[in-house]
């Protein structure tokens, strides 16, 4: 029997690919057969290792994402280096937290442009030539809980990861009849540097853990799984979903 799970041949563009869950997901990837694209403002050189070391091949792209400028650079090298890309993961993301009555336009632009404008201009830039040669693609969006609810402290990363969940199912309305799946993951609270004041504050974090069923923090191979479920043929009638990876914290 053919295992549908299989990635083998693949392309996949990771944004965000340096560390955390962008560098697990890349990793997941490759171990299902895949070959990376990696893309981040960092060195990537240990996921560059580790995927070399899963026997597939790594290309590292160094882009900011803070405006949509690359774009066009990261899809040539992407399409020089695999021919096509197949899977995009659209990754990175930023945070800024502040009480919304003193929080900046500064701060509200710099997340939106991140998380949400660079996300969708990058799966439009992806999407063109998938939808051109005809054999379609896989996209991953990582929400996140406050696609769901509301959070305190980060109004522009609520407000991008809302309007990511959106995008998610807009695309995917738009492009399921064209053999493109758009699907997100929702991490929950992930031992990730987003969450680092977070972590660092006892209380703030003694009040998370104990929401959480699982009892502890996300790490990022736990998103590892979803992701290959979404990137592969097993998921090719699952479209415009988001599917939470939070250790049951939805279900509380």
């Amino acid at each position: 029997m053919s295992n549908s799970f299989d990635l083998s041949g693949r392309v996949a563009v990771v944004t965000g690919a340096s560390a955390g869950i962008g560098q697990g997901i890349a990793l997941a990837l490759a171990a299902a057969g895949a070959d990376i694209v990696g893309v981040a403002r960092r060195p990537m050189t240990e996921t560059a290792d580790r995927v070399s070391a899963l026997g597939r091949r790594f290309l590292s792209v160094t882009a900011d994402l803070a405006t949509t400028a690359p774009i066009p650079s990261i899809v040539r090298d992407a399409l020089a280096f695999g021919g096509r890309i197949d899977i995009l993961v659209n990754n990175s993301g930023i945070i800024r937290r502040a009480d919304s009555v003193d929080f900046s336009e500064t701060d509200w632009d710099d997340v939106i442009n991140v998380n949400l404008k660079s996300a969708f201009f990058l799966t439009q830039a992806v999407a063109r030539p998938m939808l051109a040669d005809g054999k379609g693609g896989k996209v991953i969006n990582i929400a996140s809980m406050l696609s769901f609810q509301g959070g305190i402290r980060v109004p522009s990363y609520t407000a991008s990861k809302s309007g990511l969940a959106g995008l998610t199912r807009l695309l995917a309305c738009e492009w399921a009849g064209k053999g493109i799946n758009v699907n997100g993951i929702a991490p929950g609270y992930f031992a990730t540097d987003n969450t680092q004041q977070l972590r660092d504050d006892p209380d703030r974090s003694a009040a998370i853990l104990d929401r959480i069923p699982a009892g502890r923090w996300g790490r990022p191979e736990d998103c590892g799984g979803a992701a290959v479920f979404l990137a592969s043929a097993a998921a090719d009638y699952v479209h415009g979903v988001i599917l939470p990876v939070d250790g049951g914290w939805l279900a509380r």
